[in-house]
């Protein structure tokens, strides 16, 4: 019987050919195996072979998602596999947002069973875990040894066609997708059980989990905005010409902090967004109306407020996972804290 033929797609990194220096490294398929792939293809046991291997630096994928998933997918075209394993990503998140995109894409495009891996946390399980089956890892590399036996169980399931299990089962991340099926105990011992594992402290999994929501109580608001320093922070891409940091437009993976030291209006010709889920003309014309500088310099003149901190923050909000965009404010907060910050204006689009 003819092995299942497999293409792997990892990043520079795991590819040996270096770190973030390389990031900026353009697809390339390469024959056969390479790091990772030996522990997957060793977990196929003999069923399954990696016949090719592409590699992708993690910025340039993300900074040109649109053409790096149109080359890679014709890369995979070429080698005709039965089966596609991205990487696992662990929770490195732009490799995260790349195995993710990647993978989904495989299987709608090509009709190609996928399989990806990474930590619950990396935003590119946010992003795509409702796209294709994503094997649950620990948060670094260490986890390989968990990870790659787990990752190819699932995948030697897909390319045979069997069924898939629930998410307990198998090891994937929850889909969203419930699937009926016949429990060895009733229902009624399955929830003493669980609720008896609850009170004594020892860990259980519900059978049934809820979104659970991240609730901040508002602090009390500002008693004198004549003395308070104001900052402000948007999700609307607002950034100096010529996006130095190369935010995404899309999926962001950083924030950019930026000088506000002399400026008071800011132009055409210094301002632009980087955001690509709204009509940029408008904010590019005036980035002033989604990052409000020439108002508050009049209150600040006016001695409505105290002063406008010297800094601003800027991201985009367009498709950024959850966990990305709350690493981003915890960052953000701890800076402006450090500044005396008294209130922050929070833009969007």
């Amino acid at each position: 019987m003819a092995k299942i033929k497999i293409v792997h797609y990892i990043n520079q990194f795991f590819a040996g050919i270096g770190g973030e220096e390389k990031a900026d490294y353009p697809p390339e398929c390469r024959q056969g195996k390479i790091g990772p792939g030996m522990a997957l293809e060793a977990a196929c046991k003999g069923e399954a072979e990696i016949i090719s291997t592409i590699i992708c630096g993690d910025t340039y994928f993300n900074e040109n998602i649109d053409k790096a998933t149109d080359e890679i997918l014709e890369m995979v075209k070429a080698e005709a596999p039965d089966l596609f394993i991205a990487g696992p990503a662990f929770n490195a998140g732009r490799y995260g947002m790349a195995c993710g995109h990647i993978a989904a894409a495989v299987q709608e495009r090509l009709q190609i069973p996928s399989v990806t891996g990474m930590y619950a946390e990396n935003p590119g399980a946010d992003m795509y875990k409702d796209k294709v089956y994503m094997i649950s890892t620990k948060n670094n590399a260490a986890g390989m040894r968990d990870a790659a036996p787990k990752m190819a169980a699932l995948a030697m399931k897909l390319a045979k066609g069997e069924e898939i299990g629930p998410s307990v089962v198998e090891g994937y991340l929850p889909n969203g997708v419930r699937v009926n099926f016949f429990e060895k105990e009733r229902g009624s011992k399955r929830a003493v059980n669980m609720l008896l594992a609850k009170l004594s402290g020892k860990p259980y999994t519900t059978e049934y989990s809820m979104p659970a929501f991240d609730r901040v109580d508002p602090v009390p608001g500002v008693k004198d905005l004549s003395h308070a320093k104001i900052a402000l922070v948007t999700s609307g891409g607002i950034v100096p010409k010529g996006n130095p940091d190369h935010i995404e437009s899309s999926s962001a993976s950083h924030y950019g902090e930026y000088s506000l030291e002399g400026v008071n209006d800011l132009t055409a010709e210094t301002y632009e967004t980087a955001h690509g889920g709204y009509d940029p003309v408008y904010a590019n014309a005036d980035a002033d109306r989604v990052l409000p500088v020439d108002v508050l310099r009049d209150l600040e003149k006016e001695g409505v407020i105290g002063s406008l901190h010297n800094l601003y923050y800027a991201t985009v909000g367009n498709g950024t996972a959850v966990a990305s965009a709350k690493a981003f404010a915890a960052e953000i907060a701890k800076k402006l804290l450090a500044a005396k910050v008294d209130a922050v204006i929070l833009t969007s689009t």
